[in-house]
């Protein structure tokens, strides 16, 4: 078991998940499924609100790679690469190079924050200049003032009658210009 290691494997995009449903059934039909103990796509939750409702998603933050931690072995090496869906492992030449431990445990890490902590679908920043869509300011343009991600609101300067006006406004009104 200690001789595990983390590869990343490279797949077509958007049926990660297919691959690794399929990599795990193939382990186990080939009796090798103890030499692939984990196979991981690592995703982050989105939120996004939208008429005053929030939704929270998931998105892939590698799209088109999974993590597998496995015994590199003959027999795993060639189960993988001839996966349908995987196109190789990653890494230089012949020998897949394995993720050093720092390198999974942040992945890990980031796995385990962006599960609890959703981020905003749309990131602003302070000083972009973004035009309204929708509500009594639609069509104005301005320029983020302040942003509450927890809320889903910003706070837009909009130049109203020649002068600049605050308006509180969420996500979902307004665009980045």
């Amino acid at each position: 078991m200690g001789t595990a290691k983390w590869y990343v494997v490279h797949t077509q995009t958007g049926v990660e998940q297919r691959v690794k449903a399929n990599l795990q059934t193939r382990a186990e039909t080939a009796g090798i499924a103890h030499l692939i103990q984990r196979v991981m796509i690592p995703t982050e939750k989105v939120s996004e609100v939208k008429e005053g409702k929030k939704r929270i998603s998931e998105r892939k933050f590698f799209p088109g790679y999974i993590l597998v931690q496995m015994e590199l072995t003959d027999d795993s090496w060639y189960l993988v690469r001839n996966t349908p869906g995987i196109s190789g492992f990653v890494g230089s030449g012949k020998t897949p190079l394995p993720l050093s431990e720092g390198e999974i445990s942040d992945i890990l890490t980031q796995q385990e924050e962006k599960k609890t902590k959703p981020k905003p679908k749309v990131e602003f920043e302070v000083g972009e200049s973004v035009r309204v869509k929708e509500g009594a300011f639609a069509n104005f343009n301005g320029t983020i003032e302040e942003i509450n991600p927890n809320r889903g609101k910003l706070k837009v300067m909009v130049t109203i009658f020649g002068r600049s006006t605050p308006v509180e406004l969420e996500y979902w009104q307004v665009e980045k210009v």
